[in-house]
């Protein structure tokens, strides 16, 4: 068949870039516009083969082998297969599992079936040579592109290099037209500053039940506390303030002859499923309007589901924050009562028990579980609850702003 085929090693070539570019083969110092580097790919094996492309492989590794946000948005571009290999972790540093298995199993079915006249290869591994060999026998023109070196030496296989039949090095030039090093205000990178709503949650106090827990005995405490009203010189211990309302917290204040304060304005989520912060309250805690609240699932037609995939594979990034607002707006576009909106906000910090599950649900598929425990970090999971109420406080305050 006349026409090629380009198998890139990600690792390779963005680790490569990284080096290049950031001085370190860290891929987390470089942002990578992949549509713009896809069209480059094609373009330079279209010209350097002068055959039309049939396909790009991307290979890559990724946790658990499940698609990250740039896997998401890589596979459903025209042309364009991506492949993951497992990454695993080991002595603090991540390391692919399977991807050149997978690149060497595709070059030889690809030779073997006639699928193309060249193929173009993106890789310095030279655990690809026995597969080069092979298409090389079955006819097939193997072309081998570099990254252009941080020290001007190679950072390829030299056997590679000896077999390939064509080699084409992609300079600074070529690689900066899609992908650029991440600007630092020093030696080191500056931990990034958390969302308002984050930051409200990260530097509120924990609740008093959980202080007094700590400061009623503390170890070193003696078995007999002196009487009360003896003076000991210490000074008084002051109660701490909640600041943020627990979910258990807001179950006791629905007890039956107890007033139903409003929560503080600046009120946010701090509850975790995991155990060691607050008990979860069951939907028993729940007002019966509340627990029976429709989730996105019970609203969402066949044909809305599928929209929502296309949506999600395509332009929704993965952040925390984003994937909350995504799955609020869809919740509030899609319900046919709107006093629910109103019921929702009188709940608030807490999120519905059925609902706040789904959005968990949801958030999960775009790869923030952390797969110690296939657990979502504590972190994101307050990001995540902090983007569904800020959709929620902006549509409540349209419809404020309608009604007056």
């Amino acid at each position: 068949m006349d026409r090629c085929i380009v198998l890139v090693d990600a690792g390779y070539l963005l680790g490569a870039a990284a080096s290049l570019l950031a001085g370190e083969p860290s891929r987390s110092r470089i942002s990578v516009d992949h549509a713009a580097l896809i069209q480059a790919l094609r373009t330079c094996a279209e010209s350097d083969t002068q055959q039309p492309l049939l396909r790009i492989y991307w290979f890559d590794g990724a946790p658990d082998r499940v698609p990250q946000p740039e896997h998401r948005r890589l596979r459903v571009m025209p042309r364009v297969t991506v492949r993951l290999g497992a990454l695993t972790r080991s002595d603090g540093r991540w390391a692919q599992k399977g991807v050149d298995a997978a690149m060497h199993a595709e070059l030889t079915e690809l030779a073997r079936n006639r699928a193309c006249s060249d193929v173009v290869l993106v890789t310095g591994d030279g655990d690809l040579l026995p597969g080069m060999m092979a298409a090389k026998e079955h006819g097939v023109a193997v072309h081998l592109w570099a990254v252009q070196a941080a020290d001007g030496d190679y950072n390829q296989s030299e056997d590679l290099v000896a077999e390939a039949d064509e080699r084409r090095v992609l300079d600074r030039a070529w690689i900066t037209q899609a992908v650029r090093a991440k600007e630092l205000t020093g030696v080191c990178a500056p931990p990034p500053v958390p969302r308002p709503e984050i930051a409200a949650i990260l530097s509120a106090p924990l609740p008093d039940s959980t202080l007094g827990a700590r400061t009623e005995r503390p170890s070193e405490e003696p078995e007999h506390a002196p009487a009360a009203g003896t003076d000991t010189g210490a000074p008084e211990r002051v109660p701490a303030s909640k600041g943020v309302p627990t979910p258990k917290d807001l179950a006791a204040l629905r007890a039956p002859g107890v007033q139903h304060p409003q929560p503080p304005a600046n009120a946010t989520l701090r509850w975790s499923s995991d155990k060691g912060w607050v008990d979860r309250p069951g939907t028993a805690s729940e007002p019966p309007e509340i627990a029976a609240m429709p989730t996105l699932a019970q609203l969402t037609t066949a044909e809305q589901r599928w929209a929502d995939r296309e949506e999600d594979i395509t332009t929704v990034g993965g952040d925390p924050y984003e994937v909350g607002q995504v799955f609020a707006r869809r919740w509030m576009g899609r319900l046919g009562e709107q006093g629910h909106l109103q019921k929702l906000s009188a709940m608030y910090p807490r999120i519905p028990h059925r609902i706040d599950g789904e959005l968990l649900r949801y958030a999960a598929r775009f790869g923030l579980l952390a797969h110690k425990d296939d657990q979502i970090d504590e972190h994101d999971r307050y990001a995540i609850r902090a983007g569904f109420w800020r959709e929620i406080d902006v549509r409540t305050a349209e419809h404020a702003s309608a009604a007056d």
